[in-house]
């Protein structure tokens, strides 16, 4: 019984000191200019990260730039890379193909007159015949 009065008596001391802590507390002027400088500080600190949004904004701008003018340089290299291995076949082949005509021509002359020759040469036909070219 004597504890919980003694409790009791400490509670009640308690209680009564912590009210008249809590009425004693009032907002001064110096509060004031905490919560003032608190605040132009906070906007100071705003417009640093929004600044710094700006600008991270800008590097990604240059970034993406860069990247798209050295996609655009590379395909264009490649383009060209191609264009020049087309023209460069085309102009090592004409060579070839020139000189495939003309043995085909030759070819055809040397035909016709075997064909010319074989009809005053009965031999020459008959030869011409089992190669299967007359």
């Amino acid at each position: 019984m004597k504890k919980i009065l003694l409790i009791m008596v400490v509670m009640a001391i308690m209680g009564n000191a912590l009210s008249a802590y809590a009425r004693d507390i009032s907002f001064t002027q110096e509060d004031r200019d905490r919560i003032i400088r608190l605040e132009e500080g906070q906007k100071s600190l705003q417009r640093q990260i929004d600044d710094l949004k700006i600008s991270t904004q800008r590097q990604f701008d240059n970034l993406y730039t860069l990247i798209l003018w050295g996609f655009g340089i590379l395909f264009g290299g490649m383009g060209m890379l191609m264009g020049f291995v087309i023209w460069d076949r085309r102009t090592a082949l004409a060579p070839a193909i020139k000189k495939n005509k003309e043995l085909e021509e030759r070819g055809d002359l040397l035909e016709k007159a075997l064909k010319e020759f074989a009809k005053q040469e009965p031999r020459l036909a008959e030869v011409l015949r089992t190669m299967r070219l007359m």
